[in-house]
């Protein structure tokens, strides 16, 4: 049966994607494909389904709202959007939002408040980092720093400026009076799970302060839940201009949004900004649901938990197999390991798989390890022990 499927796609699809596993059904943290093998799902969608696949809250609201409304455009208003974009707001800096269909729209819209926010001053450049991931757009391509994906693009929208992760005077030095934002993730992921240090980011809450610039947070992967807090940027207790949020934010139905501080609520007025599918009735019942089971659950405080456990029995693994593994990292739930090679990376990622874990890579040979909040502590411990015999495997080849 997968054959058939696999053949359709080569046949039909553009061949952008390499996969070759065709999966046919998912419950919590565990996914089947069509012959019935079982895998065990380290990946959540890359830090989508964080409740895990199929969540009865989240399927129950969509299925309810498909009932009831789907989709009527931003030509009226739905009863669903300003509730989700009150709960976003309670729950973060108690910004104004704008909802869209992914991340990379996301982070389109934020670069467009940027560039608006700083026309008449002049400023329309934006300081980005190396090693950083926002999305496949023209737009959120140049904000990207990954020359594989750039360069057949090119040439791309100019303003960008790449600068070192975690060094705030290589930022300083980058500003000038033409700069608008700095824009980074609170935890780079297709990066390598690299997360920010406190420090530099109070350093560079404090530097945008005091230039007179904006600081935008892509929290993408990091939003919603993933680090142990809601937001990313809660681990360090600062507040951003502007913040992106997309993946985790409906478990799996297409959705995006980004928020704006109140100070800058008038900055895209009407007109400036829109999209037809953005924050459908459809998703937003989804979202809803996502973080009222966030909080109704507890699964911040599980995420800190669970997390504190798979960093500690990793990095013992790390400490067992020092030739494959030179560092474990992350926070909460969102943890990388690094691997010594690409030969390494690949072997673990596909030993695994061949017993029944689903793990993914990321850049700098990492190897990534984003199981869903709802995951058992047994299902992780038999996730860390499919890995653990991995290593034991690759070691002695």
């Amino acid at each position: 049966m997968s054959e058939e499927i696999l053949n359709c796609q080569k046949r039909y699809l553009v061949h952008t994607y390499t996969a070759d596993l065709v999966l046919a059904r998912g419950k919590n943290a565990r996914v089947w494909d069509l012959e019935g093998h079982e895998y065990l799902d380290f990946t959540s969608g890359i830090s989508v389904c964080n409740l895990g696949h199929c969540h009865p809250a989240v399927t129950e609201a969509i299925c309810e709202q498909a009932e009831t409304l789907v989709h009527i455009s931003n030509l009226f208003v739905n009863t669903r959007q300003p509730l989700l974009a009150k709960a976003i707001a309670d729950h973060s800096f108690n910004g104004r939002v704008f909802f869209c269909n992914s991340g990379a729209e996301a982070n389109e819209g934020m670069i467009k408040f940027a560039r608006k926010w700083g026309k008449a001053k002049g400023r329309y450049k934006i300081i980005c980092m190396e090693h950083s991931f926002h999305g496949r757009t023209l737009g959120t391509l140049a904000a990207t720093d990954k020359p594989a994906i750039r360069e057949d693009f090119e040439p791309l929208p100019d303003g960008f400026k790449f600068v070192p992760f975690n060094d705030i005077e290589a930022v300083a030095a980058a500003i000038d009076d033409q700069t608008a934002a700095v824009m980074l993730e609170p935890v780079q992921g297709e990066g390598g799970v690299i997360p920010a240090t406190k420090e530099y980011m109070q350093q560079l809450r404090e530097l945008c302060d005091r230039q007179g610039i904006l600081m935008l947070l892509d929290e993408v992967q990091t939003g919603f839940g993933r680090t142990g807090m809601l937001f990313g940027y809660q681990n360090y207790a600062i507040e951003p201009d502007a913040m992106s949020m997309a993946k985790g934010i409906a478990n799996g139905f297409p959705m995006g949004a980004f928020e704006v501080a109140s100070k800058w609520k008038d900055v895209l007025t009407p007109g400036s900004h829109a999209t037809t599918f953005g924050g459908t009735p459809l998703a937003c019942a989804a979202a809803l649901a996502v973080l009222n089971t966030i909080e109704r659950d507890n699964l911040l405080e599980t995420v800190r938990q669970d997390g504190a456990y798979l960093l500690s029995q990793l990095r013992g693994l790390a400490g067992r197999y020092p030739s494959l593994i030179q560092e474990v990292r992350g926070i909460g739930l969102m943890i990388g390991l690094q691997m010594s090679s690409e030969e390494a990376q690949k072997a673990l990622i596909a030993n695994a798989r061949g017993k029944g874990l689903l793990l993914m890579g990321a850049a700098q040979h990492v190897v990534r390890v984003y199981p869903p909040f709802t995951i058992s502590r047994n299902e992780l411990d038999e996730g860390i022990q499919i890995i653990e015999q991995s290593l034991g495997e690759i070691n002695h080849e």
